[in-house]
């Protein structure tokens, strides 16, 4: 399982250990740099693996993907790319492709339906990212259709949860609240400074839920057709933010920084057809998930590398 070390990735591998499954490798890219295409070949030939749930990536907030817009393009394109294909040279009985939200057009209408993903350009910050990641459902589907390949691509929404990303350079939105709040709730700050203006919003998946999602849709579903993960519930970033204060117990202020983005204006996605095709529901609530993730922050922040 490429990918298989990371925030989403442990909790997968977790998952396909409790219902036993044998055998599980997870590449290190000190042993398998899968932007390279003769790493990529020589891990298909030392492992030969049965089935193959793809989550590599290099992933990031609107600050990382602002910064790195040609890397983020070509190290997701190039790594997706080379593993799908040698996974077709191999005979893998069954591949999982683990896209993202950010493949969606900025204007997508809410919920976001899986018929609406080629309705336009995604939003302007993460574009590149997005459509490096779109790309390989076109391989999926080009794959699924000329080899007949067992391929499958799922759409998860914005994650969080312990193990999260907390570097200030390249978090997401939540992780980079809760390590504001916290911040400033313990040096006796009068206010957290807050991208934008606060009125976009987004959905929130909790990473198990996620990992359970994937490990589901590995299970029962078989189809071309892109699926969405999500929990279904659109949060304003303005009330995510007071929430994440709020628990957290800093009692100051919020100023909201205008002159930075805010990114893509709604996310919420219709997650009829997850439900529908292999029985995925959330069962984390938002409010539960930031509890322990702010717990998981809270006891672990003293061993977190920190580069801000």
């Amino acid at each position: 399982m490429t990918g298989g070390a990371g925030f989403l990735g442990s909790p997968v591998v977790d998952g396909l250990r409790a219902r036993g499954t044998r055998d599980v490798f997870v590449p290190r890219k000190t042993q398998y740099d899968l932007r390279n295409r003769g790493a990529v070949m020589r891990m298909f030939e030392d492992t030969r693996p049965d089935y193959l749930i793809n989550l590599a990536g290099v992933v990031g907030g609107i600050s990382a993907n602002r910064a790195n817009p040609g890397s983020f393009f070509y190290d997701n394109a190039i790594m997706g790319i080379q593993v799908l294909e040698e996974a077709r040279r191999f005979g893998v009985e069954k591949t999982l492709v683990v896209g993202t939200i950010c493949a969606y057009p900025k204007f997508t209408p809410a919920p976001f339906q899986e018929k609406d993903l080629w309705n336009g350009y995604p939003e302007e910050t993460n574009a590149p990212y997005g459509l490096a990641k779109k790309m390989l459902l076109v391989q999926a589907q080009a794959y699924r259709e000329q080899y007949g390949m067992n391929i499958i691509y799922v759409l998860p929404v914005n994650l969080y949860g312990p193990g999260d990303n907390f570097d200030p350079e390249s978090s997401h939105v939540i992780a980079a609240l809760i390590k504001k709040f916290v911040e400033a709730r313990d040096t006796g700050s009068d206010s957290v400074t807050v991208w934008g203006t606060g009125t976009p919003t987004r959905e929130f998946l909790y990473v198990d839920d996620a990992a359970e999602g994937l490990l589901k849709a590995m299970e029962r579903y078989d189809k071309p057709e892109p699926v969405n993960l999500g929990s279904g519930v659109e949060v304003s970033i303005l009330d995510l933010a007071h929430t994440i204060r709020d628990l957290v117990g800093f009692k100051g202020e919020l100023v909201w920084d205008r002159t930075m983005p805010d990114g893509q204006p709604r996310r919420n996605l219709d997650t009829t057809r997850a439900r529908e095709e292999f029985g995925f529901v959330a069962s984390t609530t938002l409010a539960d998930g930031l509890r322990r993730t702010i717990g998981w922050y809270e006891e672990n922040r003293g061993s977190l590398i920190d580069v801000g």
